[in-house]
């Protein structure tokens, strides 16, 4: 319910709404693709592979926006 309701506001902004998939999005890498296995409370995601070192929930953030962006332009990937 609660997503019709924000997906109904959105369109009166015209916005738009996207679901996604938010699985490993804590464990993947945003910068590199890296997947980088932690217990949930590590609470900074540090890549080994590309040295990228930010919050735990930011990087999540960022997976979630590029995998929102490939479903809304999936030929710009």
């Amino acid at each position: 319910m609660f997503r019709n309701i924000l997906a109904y506001k959105l369109e009166g902004w015209n916005r738009t709404f996207v679901k996604v998939k938010p699985l490993y999005t804590s464990v993947e890498c945003s910068d590199c693709g890296h997947h980088v296995k932690k217990s949930l409370s590590v609470r900074t995601h540090v890549c080994m592979k590309c040295g990228l070192i930010m919050d735990r929930d930011e990087n999540a953030a960022r997976n979630i926006l590029h995998r929102a962006k490939e479903e809304l332009y999936p030929s710009a990937s």
